[in-house]
């Protein structure tokens, strides 16, 4: 593996920011000084340039295997390391769904083979699997995630037995999706009865309403309670969940963390005026009360980790009435450009950034030797300009979908170098192929 020196970079590490060398040999950071005077075989001028841990980014759907026309691990990583995500955990409601040891495995060979970025899989849980779900090995599979709310195929889990075993007995992290799915039969059936059939998706909001987040994700709180099981709950979306979240505890003694993603810290329902289905997710987009709210959480600590649930559809599916519109949208490739926005609002500060996007994911999951700028730690980095605006366009959207949420935003940051275990992946622009990322490995002993 080649060696990369990085100079006067300002560096943005566990809540402090300091200009300095940096090199990179062997796939690890050897050295953070002043001034490091070594030869390597790659040396970046990072003068003026901010140095961040890559992002880990929990929550991404890939697609593959057996939904590819919309994305895959070799698209989704490239667009991943291209706007600062050097390692991701992606979700099981593929195609076939991840229910059993041998499809997780499956896709661990697909990451190994097409992965630009760092890679795990999630086991996935269904009605019937528990015994799978049992086998999972927690130091090489970053959790195992429930949809407690409609999902892909047979991964609906809402027989309360089997919520209750597999809280009672999971060998590790679970990682939930909370929707309520009688409480979202419900309000769909009351706006049919209002408006018919051709609803519009102004009221995806109310339909995916508040109350079913609060129910589901209550629900999920309560259990781990219970059974002292460590659950991670993904993508809050409203401000009435948020003090289930609330904890005195440092993050590493946390049995029950949370997730805020992008999209709930960017947007509201007044968006969907302009933007339409392109920022139809579940949950649902919410109030600007409720993306206050979970902006707030996130700064004062009760959020703990910043994600994407990056989950891409065609233009076509996209385009389809609302009710038959699929949910979710790409965003790896634009979630640190637009946190990095909210640091030029003075919403963020480029520390909370690190600590939401990087510490803590790896503090959450236990990740082995990464998310943090240390030496001995692998060498996943990335370096942005806070000063070199750029609109996304169709012409750099690197998605296979060929589409962005963000299409027409203007950021004031941009990504200039991705370094992923070692490897200088992204560079001015460019994507350097000829290396794949590493299995990343959870210290749960």
């Amino acid at each position: 593996m080649s060696s990369i020196l990085i100079k006067a970079a300002t560096i943005v590490n566990e809540g402090k920011t300091f200009v300095s060398d940096l090199f990179v040999e062997n796939g690890f950071i050897e050295q953070i000084a002043p001034s490091v005077n070594r030869q390597a075989d790659q040396e970046i001028n990072a003068e003026g340039l901010h140095l961040l841990p890559g992002c880990i980014d929990d929550q991404v759907h890939f697609r593959e295997p057996g939904l590819t026309y919309k994305e895959d691990i070799a698209f989704g990583s490239r667009a991943a390391v291209a706007g600062g995500i050097t390692s991701f955990m992606e979700m099981p409601n593929t195609v076939p769904n991840t229910l059993t040891q041998g499809l997780l495995e499956a896709k661990y060979q697909l990451g190994a083979q097409k992965s630009l970025a760092n890679y795990s899989f999630y086991m996935g849980v269904s009605n019937d699997n528990l015994h799978e779900v049992l086998k999972t090995d927690p130091e090489n599979v970053c959790g195992v995630k429930v949809f407690m709310g409609s999902s892909t195929g047979n991964m609906l889990v809402d027989n309360p037995r089997t919520l209750e075993h597999l809280f009672a007995q999971s060998p590790m992290l679970i990682a939930a999706h909370c929707e309520d799915e009688a409480t979202i039969k419900g309000n769909l059936r009351h706006y049919k009865q209002l408006v018919g059939n051709n609803l519009p998706v102004r009221l995806h909001p109310k339909i995916r309403s508040a109350e079913a987040c609060y129910i589901s994700s209550s629900m999920a709180v309560a259990l781990a309670k219970k059974h002292q099981t460590r659950l991670h709950v993904l993508h809050i979306s409203t401000a009435r969940e948020i003090h289930l979240f609330k904890s005195m505890l440092l993050l590493a003694d946390k049995k029950i963390t949370a997730e805020a993603c992008v999209h709930h810290l960017w947007f509201s329902d007044e968006d969907y005026q302009t933007k339409g289905n392109l920022i139809k997710w579940n949950p649902a987009i919410k109030t600007t009360a409720d993306r206050d709210a979970v902006l707030q959480a996130v700064l004062d600590g009760t959020i703990d980790v910043i994600a994407t649930d990056h989950a891409p559809h065609t233009s076509e599916e996209k385009e389809k009435p609302y009710p038959e519109a699929p949910s979710g949208g790409p965003l790896v490739q634009h979630a640190l450009p637009a946190m990095l926005e909210l640091v030029h609002q003075k919403k963020l500060t480029l520390e909370q950034i690190a600590e939401k996007m990087a510490h803590n994911p790896a503090i959450c999951f236990q990740v082995e030797k990464r998310g943090f700028v240390r030496e001995g730690f692998w060498a996943d980095l990335v370096l942005v300009d806070l000063n070199a605006p750029w609109q996304v366009s169709k012409e750099n959207i690197l998605y296979k979908c060929g589409w962005s949420p963000f299409d027409g935003q203007v950021f004031q940051s941009k990504i200039t170098h991705t370094i992923v275990s070692g490897n200088l992946v992204w560079a001015d622009g460019k994507i350097r192929t000829d290396k794949t990322g590493k299995r990343l490995g959870f210290g749960r002993a």
